[in-house]
């Protein structure tokens, strides 16, 4: 005959029943509810947020560059009032751990834009304009106060990059390209590789990345205190790469466009992404058809964090009106794969036209500074942020 449980103890536990399945619905409905806060607040920490600028900037604005120290220090530089007629005014902007501040830049009373800003530490940050003649202007913050200073005779300059205690100018002189590091209290020239330089990455004096074009197409060159060493990583005509990354000796980094040659006028251009193995550089596929790599930016452990794409584009469904359609904004890289996020959409504002990314030091925060579409072919400074 088959076991029975006694008849007090089967009892029991059926009136436990609806007191058991009513523990066992609230204990589901908390886990479900700690699940979609976890799950919300993931999203909210892998999405790129929107980030206000101050009130007090004006319409017609845009951001070229930013440098970065902290979660609680950032410099931004752009320009602002742009009109048809009127070149505008410099734009500099502080970021607090809170909000970003404009800044009084007193003593400055010329018109024009400041192209972009570096730095070595917070009391050493450097700041390259260019006035309404199209004069070279240079600003130095020395953790107090901006002030210009006297740019190196005769170079328009065009950007200033810093690392590895470094500081260096990108300009020309008369047509031709001119490269200066600061040297003391001095800025001295040094020697510029074959065709142009768009972007550097300083590791040391002895160790500096040139990112740019020669006649054959892409070019990266590697200076190692005395000479350049330079390698075509593209050889399609009119082709370039305008930032590059080293992590180590083994591996390095490119990005720009892939040119084409004829074609109707606004033909889109496909992305450049290129990486150097310590023996040659490769091609790198990137999820997305047309645009261009327009920043390249470490991770807190050095190695590649983002890359920023402009215009980005892909080849719609077949069949589909229009063709294409928006290609990621941005891209996480994993060690082996990317991830694709795209810009937040902003009331009033198109997509951005400029995208520069910054690393915040110490996180895994970014910055990315630009300009995006405003209506009627106007433009409107554009700040996002993840982490």
């Amino acid at each position: 005959m088959a076991h029975q449980l006694p008849r007090t103890r089967s009892l029991a536990w059926t009136r436990s029943l609806p007191r058991v399945r009513r523990l066992l619905v609230a204990a589901l409905a908390v886990a479900m509810t700690c699940t979609a806060v976890m799950a919300s607040a993931a999203a909210g920490a892998q999405a790129w947020q929107h980030v206000a600028v101050p009130a007090q900037v004006r319409p017609q604005a845009g951001l070229n560059e930013a440098v970065a120290f902290g979660p609680d220090l950032a410099w931004a530089v752009g320009t602002d009032a742009v009109g048809r007629e009127a070149p505008g005014f410099p734009l500099m902007l502080r970021w607090d751990g809170t909000a970003w501040q404009r800044q009084d830049l007193r003593g400055v009373g010329w018109q024009g834009e400041l192209l972009s800003v570096a730095a070595t530490s917070p009391s050493a940050v450097w700041a390259v304009g260019r006035d309404a003649t199209g004069g070279a202007r240079l600003l130095r913050y020395d953790g107090k106060t901006w002030q210009e200073t006297r740019p190196p005779r005769g170079v328009v300059l065009t950007k200033a990059v810093s690392g590895g205690d470094e500081t260096w100018l990108i300009g020309s002189r008369d047509g031709a390209q001119v490269l200066l590091r600061r040297d003391g209290g001095d800025w001295r020239e040094v020697p510029v590789p074959p065709g142009s330089v768009y972007g550097l990455h300083i590791l040391a004096a002895d160790d500096v990345w040139a990112a740019g074009a020669n006649t054959s197409g892409a070019a990266v060159s590697h200076w190692n205190g005395q000479a350049w060493q330079q390698t075509t990583v593209n050889g399609f005509p009119r082709s370039a790469v305008s930032s590059v990354l080293a992590v180590s000796p083994t591996e390095v980094w490119a990005g720009g466009t892939e040119g084409f040659v004829g074609g109707p006028p606004g033909r889109p251009i496909p992305p450049l992404l290129v990486r150097f193995d310590g023996q040659a550089w490769n091609r790198v596929t990137v999820p997305t058809d047309f645009g261009s790599v327009s920043s390249l930016v470490p991770a807190s452990s050095g190695e590649l964090g983002w890359v920023s794409l402009a215009r980005s584009q892909k080849w719609g469904p077949p069949g589909s009106n229009p063709p294409l359609v928006p290609g990621p904004d941005f891209l996480a890289w994993h060690g082996q794969t990317f991830t694709e996020y795209s810009e937040p959409a902003v009331a009033g504002e198109g997509e951005s036209r400029v995208l520069g990314l910054t690393p915040v030091p110490g996180t895994a925060a970014v910055w990315s500074v630009g300009r995006a579409d405003g209506p009627e072919g106007t433009f409107a400074p554009r700040i996002l942020r993840y982490g």
